[in-house]
């Protein structure tokens, strides 16, 4: 399989890789499988990101695991991509653009905890995976959290800030 790594806006690289995106140090990235797929026992937490279910598969199947629809791109986005290579790029922006704001953003904040606790598989019914949203989603989570303008870095070991000390 191959998969597709995003480097910057309209810069995008073909990584060969069974459903691993962002590889590196004590994080092995964020993995991207098909629903359809069998479940991995390397897969860790299960995370459905598509906005509408997928056909033939029970709400309980354990393939599907939690589902965020939230996360996945509007409909309108979705549309508009199409699965069409030639758009991808400029899909990507538009998506991270969208989960910059509202459910979607709390939806990505919640895949963050999972990240955090363990591995995550973000798991779609798209044929295309190395084209899709997923991958888009992971590289996004392997990013560094940026601080918002105007938001101050959290101060963890209570170290006295400059403005503080006067």
């Amino acid at each position: 399989m191959i998969i597709v790594r995003y480097f910057a806006v309209d810069q995008w690289e073909l990584v060969p890789s069974r459903a691993t995106v962002g590889a590196g140090g004590q994080n092995e990235g964020m993995r991207i499988a098909r629903v359809y797929d069998p479940v991995d026992p390397d897969d860790g937490v299960r995370v459905l990101v598509d906005r509408l279910w997928p056909r033939g598969i029970r709400r309980e199947d354990p393939r599907t695991g939690t589902w965020l629809p939230e996360v996945a791109p509007s409909n309108e986005l979705r549309r508009w991509y199409g699965h069409t290579p030639d758009r991808f790029a400029e899909f990507a922006q538009r998506y991270h653009g969208e989960l910059e704001s509202g459910e979607a953003s709390e939806s990505l904040h919640q895949l963050r905890r999972l990240q955090r606790e363990g591995a995550v598989t973000l798991v779609t019914a798209t044929r295309e995976t190395e084209l899709s949203h997923a991958v888009v989603l992971a590289e996004i989570l392997n990013e560094p959290v940026r601080l918002h303008r105007g938001a101050e870095p959290a101060n963890p070991r209570n170290v006295p800030t400059p403005a503080e000390e006067s």
